[in-house]
């Protein structure tokens, strides 16, 4: 790809996320509750996933050929939803109905409500493991399809990462990437000082996998660890992404506190008003 036009496609990178972005602060906000700050730090990945990436029909959401997405942190459902409608999976207009009684859209993903979730998710540590067993059925049936999975920093001290880690490197899964939404920060603070994972890239290599470090909010760095990833034979692949808890919106950023917290109608006016002039100011480079 030349720069001209590598420089576009990180332009509408940004202009997607963006608008994903607003997606999330008036989800949580409608609802009254969830999870932003997560949300808002995962974004960008999920930006050039869906948007670059990945292989999928949003006419045709059970393609059996289609490459699946695991939301292994559930509780980020809110930036998994909004990348969906953005990608015309479903209406964007439903997305303020998040967690209302009856809305599809419920506080966690769930795959018999949704079109484009692929796997039901919320408890943590349990996603990565159904990614495995994705990736897994489909190295079995000779399929071409790829797994990604993301995880949150906080969810490593669930045991059961560790165990689906180990059983993906054991069958040798080289169609299945995970990325680690690398933020530092889980609902009581400091992921370093609830119960450390670190070093968590020592950790993933002894267990068999490529690592591929990244700032998770830098398209060109992420496009790349993609492509390497494909590259990648014989082992799954961790992209460790580092990145900015509440990400794009000033007071959110880096704060444990909106990691399960809703705006009130004051802090979503000007979370939006952050968004937009970001926005205006795409326009007009």
């Amino acid at each position: 790809m030349d720069k001209q036009k590598l420089k576009e496609l990180v332009k509408e990178f940004r202009k997607k996320a963006t608008i994903i972005r607003k997606h999330i602060i008036e989800e949580v906000y409608n609802a009254g509750s969830g999870h932003p700050g997560g949300s808002l730090s995962c974004t960008d990945i999920l930006t050039v996933l869906y948007f670059h990436e990945m292989n999928v029909d949003p006419g045709n959401p059970r393609w059996e050929d289609r490459d699946r997405f695991v939301l292994s942190k559930g509780h980020c459902a809110p930036a998994l939803y909004a990348t969906l409608a953005e990608k015309g999976f479903f209406p964007r207009e439903d997305l303020v109905t998040l967690r209302h009684a009856d809305s599809y859209l419920e506080g966690h993903p769930n795959m018999n409500t949704v079109p484009g979730v692929d796997m039901s998710t919320g408890s943590l540590g349990q996603g990565i493991s159904a990614a495995v067993g994705m990736a897994l059925a489909g190295k079995l049936d000779r399929k071409d399809y790829r797994v990604y999975a993301l995880l949150g920093d906080g969810e490593l001290q669930e045991g059961q990462v560790w165990e689906a880690l180990m059983a993906a490197a054991h069958y040798k899964l080289d169609n299945l990437v995970a990325f680690l939404d690398h933020n530092g920060l889980q609902i009581d603070g400091k992921i370093t000082e609830v119960m450390s994972p670190e070093v968590v890239e020592d950790k993933f290599r002894a267990f068999g996998w490529k690592v591929i470090n990244v700032n998770g909010h830098d398209y060109v760095q992420i496009m790349e660890a993609l492509a390497e990833a494909r590259k990648t034979k014989g082992k799954p692949v961790m992209i460790v992404a580092d990145t900015i808890k509440g990400k794009g919106v000033s007071f959110m950023e880096n704060a444990a506190g909106w990691h399960g917290s809703a705006p009130n109608k004051e802090q979503r006016d000007r979370a939006i008003a952050e968004l937009d002039e970001y926005l205006s100011k795409l326009e007009v480079e």
